[in-house]
Parts: C-alpha cells; sequence; structure tokens
C-alpha cells in the first residue's frame, strides 16, 4: 500500500469545520426536542424514579401527588442521597486542598516581580505563573527540590537563571512566549525533564550541546523562533517523541535526522525548507509530519512509496492568513500575538486531523 500524500488548503478546512459545527448543533438541538415531547421518555424517567425511591425504602406517599409521580420532589435527596454526595464532596474537597498545597499560581499585570514569601515555600511540587510583568526568575529557584513542574508561560522573562540545573526531579519547563534569546548549558543538568517549551520567545538562535543528556525528554518545542537548523542536542535526544520546529528560518533538515527513531510528530511548517531527506522514511515511528507546501521543490519518491504509518501533510498556505477575519483581528496585534493564535490553532488543527482523517492508519502507525 502507498504512502498516503495530504495537502489541505486551510479556506476549506474552515469552512468544512464550520458546515461540521452547524449541522451538530441542529442535530443536538432537534434531538433534545424530540426526547422532551416524547411521553416514552417520561415514562421511562418516571418509572426509574420509582425503582430508585423504592430501593431506598421510600413510602409512596412522598412522591405521589393526586395519583400522579411526582418526579420534581427532591426526595431522594432528603433520604440518604445528600449524606453520601456530601461525603464524596468533602473527601474530593480535602484531596484538592491537600494537592494545592504544593502547587503555586501567580497571573496578572499588577507583578513585576515574585512576591518575597514565595522563597520560603520551597516544599512546592508546580509553578503556574503566567500573564505578568515578571522579567527574572529568582536564583533562590535552586532551593525547590521537590518542583515537578515549572509553568511561566506569557510573562516577560528575559533569561534563565544558571542555578535552574539544580532542579534534579524537574519535568515539565513551559517558557513559552517571553523574551529569551538563549538557554543556559545548566539546563542539562535537569536529567528528568520530559517536555521543553520554549515556543513563542522570536529570538532564540540555537540550544546548548549540553542539552544532549536530556535523555527522558519526549516533548520539544521551538516553534516562532529564528533557529536555522535543528539544534545538534536535538537529535541526541534519543526518546523524543514530539519535535515542533515551526515558524523558524530552517533551509534544509539534517541527513542524520533518522537519529530520532523514537520520534512521532515532526512539525515543519512555515519554514525555508525546499526539500525533504530520504532519512525520514528510515524513521519507524514517525506518524505525523506537517510542512509548508509553498517552497518545497522535491519530495523522495521513498516517502511516496512507503508503507509505512507516516503521513505527509502539505498546508496549502498559512492557517492566520486564511482565518483572520473581524472577530480575530483584534486578538492578532502583533507578531507574537499572531504566533500564539497560530499555535493554538494548529494544535486543533492537528487534533482534528488525527481523529477524523487519519484515524485508523495514524493509530496504525502507532
Amino acid at each position: 500500500m502507498g504512502h498516503q500524500v495530504i495537502i489541505f488548503d486551510f479556506s476549506l478546512i474552515r469552512g468544512l469545520w464550520e458546515t461540521r459545527v452547524k449541522k451538530n448543533k441542529e442535530r443536538q438541538r432537534k434531538e433534545k426536542e424530540r426526547l422532551e415531547k416524547s411521553s416514552l421518555e417520561k415514562i421511562k424517567q418516571e418509572w426509574n424514579f420509582i425503582l430508585e425511591c423504592r430501593k431506598k425504602g421510600i413510602p409512596q406517599s412522598k412522591y405521589l401527588k393526586n395519583g400522579f409521580v411526582d418526579t420534581d420532589k427532591k426526595i431522594l435527596d432528603t433520604y440518604g442521597k445528600v449524606p453520601q454526595l456530601q461525603k464524596r464532596h468533602v473527601l474530593s474537597d480535602e484531596a484538592n486542598k491537600e494537592r494545592n498545597k504544593f502547587i503555586f499560581q501567580l497571573s496578572g499585570e499588577q507583578w513585576m516581580e515574585f512576591p518575597d514569601s514565595l522563597k520560603e515555600q520551597t516544599y512546592l511540587k508546580e509553578w503556574h505563573v503566567y500573564n505578568t510583568l515578571i522579567q527574572t526568575i529568582p536564583a533562590y529557584i535552586a532551593l525547590f527540590q521537590d518542583l515537578r513542574v515549572l509553568d511561566l508561560s506569557k510573562n516577560q522573562i528575559n533569561h534563565l537563571p544558571v542555578e535552574i540545573g539544580c532542579l534534579k526531579n524537574l519535568k515539565v519547563l513551559n517558557v513559552s512566549f517571553n523574551n529569551l534569546k538563549s538557554v543556559p548549558p545548566e539546563l542539562g543538568d535537569c536529567e528528568n525533564l520530559e517536555k521543553l517549551d520554549l515556543s513563542g520567545n522570536m529570538e532564540i538562535t540555537e540550544l546548548p550541546f549540553e542539552l544532549s543528556n536530556l535523555k527522558q525528554i519526549t516533548v520539544v518545542d521551538v516553534s516562532a523562533n529564528k533557529f536555522h537548523s535543528i539544534p545538534i542536542c536535538v537529535l541526541r535526544m534519543s526518546n523524543l517523541q514530539w519535535l515542533d520546529v515551526s515558524s523558524n528560518n530552517l533551509k534544509d533538515l539534517p541527513e542524520d535526522i533518522d537519529r530520532l527513531d523514537q520520534l512521532q510528530t515532526l512539525l515543519l511548517q512555515k519554514n525555508k525548507l525546499t526539500y525533504l531527506p530520504r532519512a525520514l522514511v528510515n524513521m519507524p515511528k514517525l506518524s505525523l509530519l506537517v510542512v509548508s507546501g509553498d517552497d518545497l521543490v522535491e519530495i523522495p519518491t521513498a516517502i511516496c512509496e512507503s508503507t509505512t504509518g507516516l503521513k505527509f501533510v502539505s498546508l496549502k498556505d498559512s492557517p492566520v492568513e486564511t482565518i483572520v477575519c473581524e472577530d480575530t483581528e483584534e486578538i492578532v496585534e502583533s507578531e507574537r500575538e499572531r504566533e500564539q493564535f497560530e499555535k493554538e490553532f494548529m494544535k486543533a488543527y492537528i487534533e482534528d486531523l488525527k481523529e477524523r482523517v487519519l484515524g485508523p492508519s495514524l493509530q496504525k502507525g502507532h
């Protein structure tokens, strides 16, 4: 069976989505009306209600009114349902409170630096800080040895401190859409890191070789920066499964890209690629490859003839240029916001692509 090449025009995709959503909403509305008007549905509800009352030993006089079943009465609540629910809610609330003790959250443009009290909470496991005017990560972050998640997306951070390398248990680092221009070599000491998101910083051009030490990493996103090539350190991340280098300045791909033998998704759209290396065929787990087709003049025949699970998607045009309309013009006010909007769209698009267009074949490729 030959390889499947898919070419999409985003304007058509948008039209299909809008039509699909409208039809689905109309079907749901009609079905809801049908059920509401259905006497069979009402009878079913009454019988289920009666059975539930009998199980709880509730006398008929409590739920019958003038010979009719009064399903609006909250009789089930007064006969023991509420205490059980309350007990579950209490347990759930207690679990959430216990978990939240280890999570630090901060947002809002009124914040220009981290609160002083934070340095005393070294037991924290997660930081979630976004949409602030904070520019600097404090050096005392080295004290947070239990930190697992460091999400500092959409702030004004202009550099990562070398102390970040002290976070030996860190699994997720998200510093997307900040003002970073470089990454410290010490980040390579975060030996348990699994996900690294540097997208949307616009100015990063390279990554230090020391990041080759990140052998547990499975997801790397460096989209919307200024990379001219895929960093050497990335090619040595042996467990990498997802790589997004879209919206950069790539002119070619390394011939040894097949070193990434665990890679499943490779996003290359919005670069300056004119050809794709044959090595892509030698990547056994690669199941989704996305490029912008306008500049491509050569696609290896082997890709089209491949019998692997690889699916090749060529985007005919920029999703933002196609989709931006009166409702979204205010959102896309700058290049950074434009990239952010496009990234969110692409995420939804790829999920839809996997579920609807590539579903059976893509799953087979895994």
